[in-house]
């Protein structure tokens, strides 16, 4: 599924080079994408909620390999941003993160960071997967092709496997409300009447800002520093291989030194990892310092993957997650959608990303701050 979301950045290339469209324009479909896989969070969270995440996975898989086929079919860029900005975001929406963590929150209630860590850590080995196995195809049969073998795979595997392996956990299982001692469950209003929601936003919102920035304009940036496309592809494919390790190591971590002290280290890892773009600048072509940004970004991002959705549950597990959590995750489609194309309306105006990259360090401080503010520490030593 979300092999898919991070294969763009080589197909980004491949339409740059068949159509000549800016890269604004370009990382505005994929923005239009995320909003969209946000904008659907909050509805697909209320119906996980009330008719149990399996049913939204299956519709999903459907949804997503009829996307990826209208993908290989577009000409116009109106065209980019219906099949892949709406129609394939809906598929992977439906299918992806927000039915898997509410499945997961639910089957494994008591260690959910390191339940969802495990889980999520499936989004980093689509990555190490599916991206060379994109820049392959393309190179092979074109990136009208590739598109056609991800819908291919898309329905010949997702829908399958849900059916065989998927199961909704029954009533029981449910856990307790955050507000067990009042006697009630939060709701939405109940939570957005709460200072730590918005600082939840506000960690969601640039955390993502900063991570799909650089993963959308990654292989465009070092292909245009002297790396070739395929090693450049490769290089996302080490960013699938670290965040395997970061996504199931940061889920630990954060069930057992807490939340906070693991995002901070995510985080500082991101921006470590755009130093690092920086100093490719200065020595085009060093394959070396390609991986060690992929390292660093991988692992800095996946330790943060899994954490936010584990701070959810910590302070508001019940009934309603689903619904808050999809609420919160408009946050991260605003900033995971803005990212990409203000890197790209830079890029177009100055020839050059700098800026973007330096905006991209002030927002992983931002959110470092947001989430201490959030504290959801406290609210794990209160469950204890």
């Amino acid at each position: 599924m979300y092999g898919v979301w991070y294969a763009y950045a080589v197909f980004l290339v491949a339409l740059l080079g068949e159509f000549g469209w800016s890269r604004s324009l370009l990382a505005g479909a994929f923005s239009v994408f995320t909003l969209v896989h946000g904008l659907a969070g909050a509805p697909l969270g209320w119906l996980a909620d009330r008719f149990g995440p399996r049913p939204l996975v299956l519709a999903g898989g459907l949804f997503l390999a009829c996307g990826l086929a209208l993908d290989a079919a577009v000409t116009r860029p109106w065209h980019l941003y219906l099949a892949f900005g709406v129609v394939t975001a809906l598929g992977v929406a439906a299918a992806g993160w927000m039915p898997a963590v509410v499945l997961v929150q639910r089957w494994f209630p008591e260690r959910v960071g390191t339940a969802l860590g495990i889980t999520s850590a499936g989004i980093g080995a689509g990555i190490f997967l599916v991206v060379p196995l994109c820049q392959w195809l393309i190179d092979l049969v074109g990136w009208r092709g590739a598109f056609a073998t991800l819908a291919a795979l898309a329905a010949l595997w997702i829908v399958p496997a849900t059916l065989w392996l998927m199961r909704d956990p029954g009533p029981s299982l449910v856990p307790r409300p955050a507000a067990a001692s009042t006697g009630r469950d939060l709701t939405l209003a109940d939570a957005a009447r709460g200072a730590r929601f918005w600082c939840l936003a506000v960690a969601s919102l640039a955390s993502a800002f900063v991570n799909q920035m650089l993963f959308v304009h990654q292989v465009a940036y070092l292909v245009d520093h002297a790396v070739p496309a395929l090693v450049a592809a490769s290089v996302v494919s080490v960013v699938g291989l670290a965040s395997i390790v970061g996504k199931s190591g940061g889920g630990w971590a954060s069930d057992r030194f807490g939340r906070e002290p693991t995002f901070t280290f995510g985080m500082g890892s991101v921006a470590a990892s755009v130093a690092v773009l920086g100093l490719l600048a200065l020595h085009p072509g060093a394959v070396g310092l390609a991986y060690l940004y992929g390292a660093l970004v991988g692992l800095g991002y996946a330790v943060t993957a899994p954490l936010m959705p584990a701070v959810v549950s910590d302070l508001y597990r019940g009934r309603h997650f689903g619904t808050i959590f999809g609420a919160l995750h408009l946050a991260n489609a605003l900033g995971g959608s803005s990212g990409p194309w203000i890197a790209g309306r830079v890029f177009d105006g100055t020839g050059s990303y700098a800026a973007a990259f330096g905006a991209a360090v002030v927002a992983a401080a931002v959110a470092t701050v947001a989430l201490w503010l959030a504290a959801p520490r406290r609210a794990r030593v209160a469950w204890r």
